[in-house]
């Protein structure tokens, strides 16, 4: 009888992840460049049922498999691109990915090839740097530029160049920032008066750093909309090259890719399951009262 009880609280602390997972989907849909996550639930270890008859050395026959329930085990982030809205503010920007892999066909972000592997399609990230100095990548691109020229996100990390250092927007002469500025389609600054690249301290024209992730699946969402890449997966970031698919576009801001009708769904379906697993453990409840109130007196 327990069995079942630890089956059915099990599948109410699933669909409790799976729940808080969607209701962050849904608070999330205005958020510039958020991409929504999805709860992935796995069963426990099956276990081998065995009968026994209590009697020393007498062989125990099998009776079958069971698992004991079901685990949320984690949250998968669904890196596909999400619509363009355009703002005409210069300082937004988005990211336009469509990065191909030779012989492979993605289909909503990732492809199956005929071995039965599960590749995810690579994607192009703004590269920020965040309190401590560390690279994160993030698809919000709601920039600005502070009062000592800094290109910042709506956070205040700082959005970093091509040389890694971030992106400082000072007219030399003035030392005032910046603020007519244009990007071109491969993250260049230019001058929008006249046409010409912005250049960094060291006289180098400044272009913004889009990182390209081989396997988005392995980066870690950080809050904020910031990721970073665990140890040992430093080999999957590099940037961008001139064949990738991969644009920048000033004046626009790439919007969530929840789909809300869905999330809808789903959120009444997790408390529906997690209803259902509520109702068993009250029956398991109800009979365990009868069995010590009324079978225990006889």
């Amino acid at each position: 009888m327990l069995r079942g009880l630890y089956t059915a609280t099990a599948g109410m602390l699933s669909q409790q992840r799976k729940h808080d997972t969607i209701t962050n989907n849904i608070a999330n849909i205005n958020t510039p460049g958020f991409k929504q996550s999805r709860a992935v639930s796995r069963s426990f270890p099956e276990m081998l049922i065995g009968l026994l008859e209590g009697k020393p050395g007498m062989e125990v026959p099998n009776t079958g498999r069971l698992n004991t329930g079901v685990l949320a085990e984690e949250a998968l982030t669904i890196n596909v691109q999400g619509e363009l809205r355009e703002t005409n503010n210069p300082f937004d920007f988005a990211v336009v990915s469509d990065i191909q892999v030779p012989g492979l066909v993605f289909d909503g972000g990732k492809t199956i090839t005929a071995d039965g592997q599960r590749i995810f399609q690579p994607q192009a990230f703004f590269t920020v740097a965040n309190e401590a100095g560390d690279e994160r990548f993030t698809r919000n691109g709601k920039f600005s530029v502070t009062e000592q020229g800094e290109l910042v996100t709506a956070e205040g990390f700082r959005v970093l160049g091509e040389n890694r250092q971030p992106i400082v927007l000072l007219d030399p002469a003035t030392q005032i920032p910046i603020t007519n500025v244009t990007v071109s389609k491969n993250g260049q600054l230019l001058d929008s008066l006249n046409g010409q690249a912005l250049l960094d301290a060291g006289g180098n024209p400044i272009r913004m750093l889009i990182s390209r992730i081989d396997n988005p699946m392995r980066m870690i969402p950080e809050g904020m909309g910031l990721f970073r890449l665990g140890d040992g997966d430093e080999g999957l970031v590099q940037p961008i090259a001139a064949t990738d698919r991969v644009e920048v576009k000033q004046g626009f801001v790439e919007t969530s890719n929840v789909d809300p009708t869905q999330a809808m769904v789903d959120l009444m379906s997790a408390s529906r399951m997690y209803e259902a697993n509520q109702k068993v453990i009250q029956a398991y409840d109800k009979s365990m009262e009868k069995a010590v109130n009324e079978i225990g007196r006889v």
